[in-house]
């Protein structure tokens, strides 16, 4: 016997409209395969007067949220306005009323996860959120289902598809950052204030959540230490290509097998050539997993786009659906503030840039200070001559406060005209 499901959408955008499409579009297959008919019922937007290209009776749209949560005709809320508020009061609300709640909002659970979690969990109903992160790639469920039992070390992935896109053409093309950010705006891969993406915001607001979710710890967005791709340059870029790396912006999150401490950053990288994370290229998106017993998995595919993501959101959707109508729910349990390792802390390989003075006695001056600090080499090497002269280093693992206090003393030298070029090197 078929069974209905009435949707409430929160929020018709690019995604939300690709979302109220594809429940038209897949509504026999969904059937088939659930025995669940899902009918989306209600929908707020901002202005009902603007055209949005979906299968949806006039009556149904409000500009108000607030009804779609109450309208005793939803039974699934799906929530796809984005920001912290009222976005966050929805869902509580719509929780507190018995009604699952799938949503794409990282942001918002990167600030108060833990808290929607628990409120989900009190009420017996899902909070689904596998578009969060990595948009239409399946990542979260695996996550947080198949491998609940799996300790897992690290989890390290390309979650951000603008500045990967960035990066990439200027790898492959040699363009400094401007031209390419430049290039990326007019593609529409970037926006026209793209500080979320290359200061790695959004990033951040992404490891947040691969955290909570690993390690089932309360991580947000301010536990993450936070570089983005502004300060990368094509020189930068074309020393990592000669040396067998390529540099990515990831997000990591890994936990000291002893201290039980929590390290989680955003950062540029230089990824060796023969690591699965170095072969991809553009908007895409890719989540390396390392666990004790699996070994090495990766996830891979679009991480945005109205279309992938619409797809996670619609997945999540038919599950919340069908545990509705079975009177269970995916426990999400509980997350404890973990403890968290400093920056400073933390250990990487290095890559170290500096111009220097083309004469006698600089190289000894300069592995003088990584001896001092107890910084190991492991490669060295000149670029150019004369004015032009830079050494390039590559450390063995070391500690971030050793190579810090490297480069400020590297400032102090006479023979160094500029310092502080330095990326981590990771995926070894």
């Amino acid at each position: 016997m078929k069974q209905e499901v009435r949707l409430g959408v929160i929020g018709v955008g690019n995604v939300g409209a690709a979302f109220i499409n594809l429940v038209h579009e897949r509504a026999e297959t969904i059937t088939q395969r659930t025995g669940i008919t899902l009918v989306v019922t209600r929908a707020s937007v901002r202005d009902i007067s603007r055209a949005r290209g979906v299968s949806l009776d006039a009556k149904a749209f409000t500009t108000n949220p607030l009804d779609v949560v109450n309208d005793p005709n939803v039974d699934v809320v799906v929530e796809l306005m984005g920001g912290i508020e009222p976005a966050r009061d929805l869902i509580t609300q719509a929780l507190g009323k018995g009604k699952p709640v799938v949503t794409a909002n990282k942001a918002l659970l990167a600030e108060h996860g833990a808290e929607l979690f628990a409120a989900a969990d009190a009420a017996g109903v899902d909070l689904l959120f596998e578009a969060a992160v990595a948009g239409g790639i399946p990542f979260i469920r695996p996550l947080r289902e198949s491998l609940r039992g799996e300790p897992i070390r690290r989890v390290m992935g390309i979650v951000n598809g603008t500045t990967n896109f960035i990066l990439t053409k200027m790898t492959e093309e040699g363009a400094d950052y401007a031209a390419v950010l430049a290039e990326a705006q007019a593609l529409g891969y970037a926006e026209a204030d793209p500080t979320a993406d290359v200061e790695a915001f959004d990033a951040a607001a992404k490891c947040a959540v691969i955290a909570s979710i690993a390690f089932g710890a309360n991580v947000t967005s301010h536990d993450v230490h936070r570089e983005g791709i502004t300060t990368v340059t094509a020189a930068d870029i074309a020393v990592a290509k000669r040396l067998g790396y390529v540099v990515k912006l990831l997000a990591i999150a890994e936990i000291d097998a002893d201290s039980q401490e929590l390290a989680v950053r955003v950062h540029p990288a230089m990824v060796p050539l023969n690591h699965p994370l170095a072969s991809v290229r553009e908007a895409y998106n890719a989540v390396f997993v390392e666990g004790d017993a699996v070994g090495s998995l990766m996830f891979y595919g679009r991480g945005a786009g109205g279309s992938p993501t619409a797809s996670a959101v619609l997945g999540d959707t038919i599950d919340a659906a069908v545990n509705l109508k079975k009177g269970t729910h995916a426990m999400l349990g509980s997350f404890s503030k973990p403890r968290f390792t400093a920056i400073d802390k933390t250990h990487s390989e290095y890559m170290l840039a500096l111009e220097v003075l083309d004469q006698p006695g600089v190289l000894h001056s300069i592995t003088g200070v990584f001896a001092q600090n107890g910084v190991s080499i492991r490669t060295a090497e000149q670029e150019g001559i004369g004015e032009n002269a830079r050494l390039v280093f590559i450390t063995h693992l070391a500690q971030e406060a050793s190579v810090q206090k490297c480069l400020r003393d590297f400032a102090g030298l006479a023979v160094v005209k500029r310092s502080g070029d330095f990326i981590r090197v990771v995926g070894q």
